[in-house]
């Protein structure tokens, strides 16, 4: 008797620990504030955030987000983002903040293509200093194609 509660309770929590993941949506991501520091390096200013609270507390947990596939690799160089918006209207072009997009790396590259939408799949980091990356961090993440 003793077992079958432990084999139950054990697959309930590991249901729920280890493949869970929360759905974020893109006002989430909206929970920072952004002020112009100076890079040195750089001879430029660049946006550092100032996460607030709601999206600090998934930092490090696996979460999933739904948008626009960018693929920004070049020469062997794999540089991936989801978006908020299509590359025509994406932060780059001018269209939205910097909280519109998220830097994605895969565990195995997958083959989208440009503005298909998708739903991403890591473990969420932030990034306030490296201006040579995104402020949104997906790694160890899988993809899928959204219908």
């Amino acid at each position: 008797m003793h077992k079958t509660i432990f084999l139950i309770l054990f697959f309930v929590l590991i249901k729920f620990n280890l493949f869970s993941q929360e759905k974020l949506t893109w006002k989430e991501f909206a929970n920072v504030k952004f002020h112009n520091i100076y890079s040195a390096a750089y001879d430029d200013f660049f946006l550092k955030p100032s996460f607030g609270s709601t999206i600090k507390s998934y930092r490090g947990k696996k979460i999933r987000i739904r948008g626009y596939f960018l693929d920004f690799s070049f020469d062997g160089d794999e540089f991936y983002m989801i978006s908020k918006n299509p590359k025509s209207s994406c932060f780059f072009c001018g269209a939205a903040g910097p909280e519109s997009i998220i830097e994605v790396i895969f565990k195995q590259k997958q083959k989208f293509k440009t503005d298909q939408i998708v739903e991403i799949t890591g473990v969420l980091e932030l990034n306030a200093d490296d201006v040579d990356h995104c402020n949104y961090i997906l790694k160890e993440a899988v993809g899928k194609l959204v219908n």
